[in-house]
This record gives C-alpha cells, structure tokens and sequence, in this order.
C-alpha cells in the first residue's frame, strides 16, 4: 500500500483529466451544431450556445485549477453543476431505471451523467484541498 500512497497527491488529476475530457469534448461538438440542437432540444439557439461554453469553460477551469488556484477550481465545477442537472433532468429522467440505450430510451439512463454530477460536486466542495502543491488562494 505504500506504493500507492506515494501517488496520492497526485490523484486529483485522474478526476480532473475525465472531467474535463468530456465536459470539452461535448462542449466543443455542440458549436458547430447548435441550430439542429436547438431544434432537436427544442430549446432557443443562445441557449444551446451557453451550454456549450458552459461545459467547455466549466472543463477549462477544472483542469487549470489544478495547476493555478483553488476558485478556478470551483467555478470550473459550480459552471458544470447546472450542466449535469438540466442533462439529468431534461434529458435523462425519463430513463432513470434504464442504464443502457434501448429504443424508447434512445439516450440511454443517467448513471454516467449522476457520476458526473457527484465528481463535480466533489470538486467543487473539496477545490485544491485534494492538491497539496497548488497554491488555495
């Protein structure tokens, strides 16, 4: 076990690295797109255009909080946090028991979008605490 607490410290970026992925890759494709999103979501097109740079800001912030300061930390997490919960609550809620995609669940359930809420959550609670060598200002 001592191996693995060598690397303790450093474990924060495992986390930050899966969100951010996701959060840019998703945030990123949705630009090209927003007008069928819109259409397809049934939400107005500067809505679509603010989620996106939600995630892909919310993914930035994460991964550089990391090496910089603790509130970008947290804004990073506290941008995606309304992401994940309208993605639960108006995508994915009428899925809840489904964890795969089905065809009257075309989207799938919403395990990984609750995993990624809690690992927000968790970010934005715990900031840098998690990484002793950046600066918690």
């Amino acid at each position: 076990m001592d191996f693995l607490t060598r690397f303790s410290s450093s474990a924060h970026w495992l986390l930050r690295l899966a969100l951010t992925s996701v959060f840019m890759y998703h945030g990123l494709s949705k630009f090209p797109k927003i007008a069928q999103l819109a259409e397809m979501m049934q939400m107005p097109g500067p809505m679509i255009f603010m989620l996106a740079t939600m995630e892909v800001m919310g993914g930035l912030f994460v991964m550089l909080g990391g090496f910089m300061k603790d509130w970008m930390t947290r804004l990073g997490a506290l941008m995606l946090v309304p992401v994940m919960l309208g993605a639960i609550f108006v995508v994915h809620w009428p899925a809840w028991d489904n964890f795969v995609r089905s065809e009257s669940h075309p989207m799938g359930g919403m395990e990984f979008q609750v995993t990624l809420l809690m690992i927000t959550l968790f970010l934005l609670i715990m900031g840098n605490s998690l990484n002793k060598g950046a600066s918690s200002n």
